[in-house]
């Protein structure tokens, strides 16, 4: 029995629902990620922390299973299944759901058309109606091309076209980038929600407080490795900690 199959084994037990253990990514020949292991429960949001070039969102590809970066080493579960030997389509048909920095709203589609693309193939997840009682503004919105959304509205256009699947993990790559307080605290009250609805939720966000706020639990990673993995309490009470690999 391998060191992961004993994880796994007591993950199990212990109710987590995605665990990470020991991998390693490239770019190229840039070693990224360098044996990053955690665990996650069904439910929790968990944020992915560090400072810039610590690994963050080669991280969070490597768990949605794009090409780059490369995943050399380790295995990733989601609920017993082996996403580290599967592409990115079939994780995305597992219950990964990558949210990436840029949000890639598709050009030329409106707001509604965006959502309904989601839906195509199966497994459809949220309905329109529960899509737009979540997010009345896109509701008042369904008729506008999603480019011309404000920045605020282009994210819940993308968190809501990922909850248009049927997923177990939301995948965040700097939510809040670029936005004002009072709308990242709309977002933030809005991914307590999910969190509510049981989907399991991984932000990396440079808006290090605000992501604390709203985890249950948080990873810090520098230079591609762990160095804290605990409650997101502990951080916020941890000068010495947050100054040390957070700069705040």
């Amino acid at each position: 029995m391998s060191k992961f199959d004993r994880n796994v084994n007591n993950a199990a037990t212990h109710a987590k629902y995605l665990s990470v253990w020991d991998i390693q990514a490239y770019y190229g020949e840039s070693y990224i990620v360098q044996g990053v292991s955690f665990d996650i429960h069904e439910g929790e949001i968990l944020a992915l922390l560090g400072r810039n070039g610590a690994g963050k969102t080669s991280t969070l590809r490597a768990l949605a299973r794009l090409d780059d970066p490369a995943l050399k080493h380790g295995e990733i579960w989601l609920d017993h299944q082996p996403l580290h030997l599967m592409k990115s389509h079939q994780a995305a048909a597992a219950g990964i759901a990558l949210v990436p920095e840029d949000r890639r709203i598709i050009p030329g589609l409106t707001v509604e058309e965006n959502l309904k693309l989601a839906q195509i193939a199966p497994p459809i997840g949220w309905s329109l109606e529960r899509i737009y009682e979540l997010f009345p503004r896109l509701k008042e919105r369904r008729s506008q091309e999603g480019v011309t959304l404000s920045g605020g509205e282009q994210q819940m256009l993308a968190i809501a076209r990922a909850l248009a699947r049927d997923i177990k993990v939301l995948l965040l790559d700097e939510p809040y980038e670029g936005l004002a307080p009072v709308i990242v605290q709309e977002i933030a009250k809005t991914l307590g929600i999910i969190r509510d609805q049981g989907i399991t939720t991984i932000i990396v966000e440079q808006n290090a407080v605000a992501a604390l706020k709203l985890a249950d639990r948080a990873v810090i990673l520098d230079t591609g490795t762990v160095v804290f993995d605990g409650d997101a309490k502990d951080v916020l009470e941890d000068e010495a900690l947050r100054a040390k690999y957070l700069a705040i």
